[in-house]
């Protein structure tokens, strides 16, 4: 979920009768963009796309279609159409290179490519936030920084040790590390000005050094014993990358082919493929190719020069000139927005609400047909995995941020309290999606896949509960 998307919520949270000024300005530009259309149904149009527009930037939206396809996977996993789903899933596609076919699963399509252009949106949502978000004041960022440290360690710890007995799963101890941003944006999002706005932003900071910890683990731990060619190639392919950027190449197009080549070659490599994403994005540049003191006089010489050309007796197709001058606009217009900026725009839809219900689609079909409850709930997979997440995401995040506050190291923010921070912990139970993908890489067995995601889907919805009732309660006994 885009961060500015948050920080806009945050600012318009503490009134919700008057809207932001964000919004109001976009409102304004959507009005104006009407008034200048000739045809009717063309304005509305464009009132309808404003308004699905608005609809698919709500995170909360965005985090109830993954629930629910989420809640679909369970329902179709116990019911006859398991095994033809399933069966599709595992069809084998591929494209043919010459002599070379390279081929893999819908599932690990799914799972790797379309994944990696999750990641893709993530590592945006870095490259942001390091360039004029929380993460380029290190000493500001340091307080949910360090609390999302201690929020992966508590919980590592304590898979680990319901997990070091012989014949237990110890190489999972990364699955309860991980926090899903949408999920916990989404429904602090639903509990309106009960959570401050400091909450979020310190809450969105700690997600983003979650985010960076959990692609350092599935790098480091997870990947496969690498095949030097290949890794080889894939830093070929991050030369290339930098040589563009060196090279203030400002469109995406580039960028975009290398990073598919990447893709391919860390997919080859033994290294998890989504990784490529990130790469690509903390090299896709984040400013402007185009003078922006300069835009407004520049704009008003070519408002001129379509005035000076424009005949309003001639059909638009005999107007040269005129047509000429406008596309010139518009290539530099489009310009304005940095190649970073135009690859959100572009996929954050699709990630949000294709990538991701589909991602929990695949990955959240838990079939229980003849299932041994009490077998299940006493594996050290499931007790790990649950009690990791659920309790050692908020003793983690809690206690580091209270031991920071005390020992002086760091304050917390204005508007910030214990209890704000204590539904931060709670909530950082919510680890779905990437708690799912590293249980996918960690265990290998059906019966320890099947464990751990019954406990990440019961930690996951646990979480959602309890943080919602906590914050609930206790901001109601505070207001009283």
């Amino acid at each position: 979920m885009p961060k500015k998307a948050v920080k806009t919520r945050a600012q318009s949270s503490g009134n919700p009768q008057r809207p932001s000024p964000k919004k109001g300005v976009a409102r304004r530009k959507a009005a104006s963009r009407q008034s200048i259309v000739r045809e009717e149904p063309v304005a509305r149009r464009i009132e309808r796309r404003n308004a699905i527009q608005e609809v698919t930037s709500n995170g909360t939206v965005a985090a109830a279609a993954m629930v629910l396809a989420a809640i679909l996977a369970v329902v179709v996993a116990n019911t006859p159409a398991y095994e033809p789903v399933h069966h599709f899933f595992e069809t084998r596609v591929g494209l043919v290179v010459g002599g070379w076919v390279p081929t893999l699963t819908l599932e690990e399509f799914v799972n790797d490519f379309l994944m990696a252009i999750f990641f893709l949106l993530v590592g945006i949502e870095l490259k942001y936030e390091m360039t004029v978000g929380q993460l380029r004041r290190p000493r500001q960022a340091a307080l949910p920084m360090l609390a999302a440290v201690g929020g992966v360690a508590a919980p590592s710890l304590i898979y680990l040790g319901m997990n070091l007995a012989p014949g237990a799963a110890p190489h999972g101890w990364a699955v309860p590390m991980a926090t899903d941003i949408a999920f916990a944006l989404g429904i602090m999002s639903l509990l309106g000005n009960r959570v401050s706005p400091a909450t979020k932003v310190f809450f969105s900071t700690l997600a983003i050094a979650d985010d960076i910890l959990a692609i350092v683990v599935i790098a480091a731990f997870y990947g496969q014993t690498p095949d030097v060619p290949w890794v080889a190639a894939s830093l070929g392919c991050v030369v290339v990358l930098a040589l563009l950027h060196r090279a203030r190449v400002y469109t995406s197009r580039p960028y975009l082919a290398v990073g598919i080549v990447l893709w391919v070659c860390m997919f080859n490599s033994g290294i998890h493929a989504t990784l490529a994403g990130v790469i690509l994005a903390l090299f896709l540049p984040a400013k402007s190719d185009i003078r922006l003191g300069s835009l407004h006089s520049w704009l008003g010489e070519r408002a001129r020069q379509l005035d000076d050309t424009y005949d309003d007796e001639a059909h638009v197709l005999g107007q040269h000139d005129f047509t000429v001058a406008a596309e010139g606009v518009e290539r530099v217009m489009h310009h304005v927005t940095p190649p970073l900026q135009r690859v959100e725009n572009a996929i954050s839809v699709a990630v949000n609400f294709g990538i991701l219900p589909l991602f929990a689609f695949v990955n959240a079909q838990v079939n229980l047909s003849g299932a041994d409850f009490g077998s299940l709930v006493a594996d050290p997979v499931f007790r790990g995995v649950l009690l990791g997440a659920f309790v050692g995401k908020p003793l983690g995040i809690v206690g580091v941020t209270a031991l920071l506050v005390k020992v002086g190291f760091a304050k917390l923010p204005r508007g910030m309290d214990r209890v704000q921070i204590a539904g931060v912990g709670l909530l950082g139970g919510l680890g779905f999606t990437m708690s799912i993908l590293i249980a996918g890489l960690a265990f290998s067995e059906p019966g320890e896949v099947l464990a751990a995601k019954c406990a990440i889907l019961s930690c996951s919805v646990l979480a959602a509960l309890v943080g919602s009732a906590f914050i609930v309660a206790a901001t109601s006994r505070q207001r009283n």
